[in-house]
């Protein structure tokens, strides 16, 4: 036999009306399915609500310091990382670094002084530290903030 269109129905069960509650002395009738008493007869509790233990959010610790807005952050690169990306020396701009790799474009920039410099360089970066700026210096070279 063929299944018609016509002789498609729901499952028996599947299709239940809605259970109208409270409504006179019979089956969910007077307390409606609620049981005798108590907040959860009357209303609902709150979802925070842990019966009486003291709550999460007075548990937990407050946070403490705050963010600073204005904060400027840099991307960073260290004397011993100039020597070593560029042997040779020379001028060394934002470009020949993000060129290079050590740094990623439209991105302030700060030179620390973490390691040797051995070549005489004449570097612009937008901020330096100031033992960088000894050793760029003590290497024969400049640096130049812009």
């Amino acid at each position: 036999m063929t299944i018609k269109l016509h002789h498609l129905r729901p499952a028996p069960g599947a299709k239940t009306e809605k259970t109208r509650v409270g409504r006179g002395e019979g089956s969910k009738g007077k307390t409606a399915g609620r049981g005798t008493k108590g907040t959860k007869a009357r209303k609902n509790v709150p979802a925070r609500f842990e019966g009486g233990q003291m709550p999460l959010h007075m548990r937990l610790p407050k946070l403490k310091g705050f963010t600073n807005r204005n904060r400027v952050e840099y991307q960073v690169v260290n004397v011993g990382d100039l020597s070593a990306l560029f042997p040779q020396g020379g001028t060394i701009g934002v470009a020949e670094l993000v060129a290079a790799g050590a740094v990623r474009k439209n991105e302030l920039v700060k030179v620390l002084g973490e390691g040797e410099l051995t070549v005489a360089v004449n570097i612009t970066a937008n901020k330096f530290s100031g033992s960088a700026k000894e050793k760029i210096v003590a290497a024969g070279g400049t640096a130049t903030e812009l």
